[in-house]
């Protein structure tokens, strides 16, 4: 069996008070720490809330214009792909009819 540490018959009051108090300076420190570090970190998630979902210049928005510049670009590739497959077909034609 391991050897059991006999329990202090006589205990200081003062230097237990003293230990007690020490304790709670740092548990009410780090309380301090987690309270400010929630502050911030609700500050952040508020920021960021702001940035994603803001209709005007939120991310989405800006993701929106994106997906619509997309889409007028294909627009435009594909009419400049029908102006020259036009084009070309005119020309073809008009090599055919002219000899």
């Amino acid at each position: 069996m391991p050897e059991s540490k006999p329990f202090p018959t006589q205990v200081n009051p003062y230097e237990l008070c003293a230990r007690i108090t020490s304790l709670e300076e740092k548990l009410l420190s780090g309380l301090d720490v987690i309270s400010n570090s929630q502050a911030q970190m609700g500050d952040d998630v508020s920021k960021i809330k702001e940035a994603v979902y803001n209709p005007d210049v939120g991310l989405y928005a800006r993701l929106r214009i994106v997906e619509e510049e997309k889409k007028r670009a294909s627009k435009f590739g594909w009419l400049l792909l029908s102006v020259f497959v036009g084009s070309f077909g005119a020309y073809v034609m008009n090599f055919i009819l002219t000899h």
